[in-house]
């Protein structure tokens, strides 16, 4: 997805931007509501992340002059205020979400997600998850490679089932710990390399190419032939 960030606290926008480049978007910023709104209107985006309290024009004022043009690109609004009269406000405002600070990455990107799958095609979860000759059954919870049966531990098939469906881009520290440990925080602890290093052996031993590869200094990854 190509994101734009409307957000005037430099260290959030920074965060932010990093976040979404390691969960594989693209992210542009703007530190006020004009820059935001003329980024708005000329750029092809999927979705706008706009907080609420912007200089020179506040967020509720952009989604509405953004709404009144004929932009229809999804907004969800970022802001400290969180009772329901300011949700009311924004999503009367042309906002089509609202998320409330502080908030979890993870919900946000989610929330996102959702937002840009209702403006294209909707797509279903797959029950399956195919690489090269390993395959993932959700349902089943069957784990098989070149048609042998690997037993896995319930946080071991957790790892797998996120790695697979995010098969060929990177998936870092930060999204395993969130959406397969269920942390927002990091815990200080080697939990991920070692659960790694287990279904390593799981999956790959006894083949001749490696199907969990480890991006140096960026995270992990799955996928079909090359080295590991």
């Amino acid at each position: 997805m190509r994101l734009l960030i409307i957000e005037d606290d430099r260290e959030a926008a920074a965060y932010l931007s990093k976040a979404f480049r390691e969960a594989g978007h693209v992210a542009d910023l703007a530190a006020d509501g004009l820059d935001g709104y003329a980024l708005a209107r000329e750029g092809a985006y999927d979705v706008l992340v706009v907080d609420r309290m912007l200089p020179k024009l506040d967020g509720l004022s952009l989604i509405r002059s953004l709404r009144e043009q004929g932009v229809e690109t999804p907004v969800l609004i970022l802001s400290a205020l969180g009772q329901v009269d300011d949700r009311v406000k924004g999503l009367r405002a042309g906002g089509d979400d609202y998320l409330p600070k502080p908030y979890a990455f993870s919900e946000l990107l989610a929330r996102i997600e959702v937002l840009s799958r209702r403006r294209g095609a909707p797509a279903a979860e797959p029950t399956t998850y195919r690489v090269g000759d390993l395959e993932l059954d959700r349902l089943s919870h069957r784990v098989t490679r070149g048609g042998q049966e690997i037993v896995l531990q319930p946080r071991e098939f957790r790892l797998l089932e996120y790695l697979m469906r995010h098969a060929g881009q990177v998936v870092t520290r930060t999204m395993l710990l969130e959406h397969v440990w269920d942390y927002h925080f990091d815990p200080q602890t080697n939990v991920i390399d070692v659960h790694v290093s287990r279904l390593r052996a799981k999956v790959d031993k006894g083949f001749e190419r490696p199907m969990i590869h480890t991006v140096r200094g960026a995270g992990y990854m799955v996928r079909a032939g090359g080295e590991a």
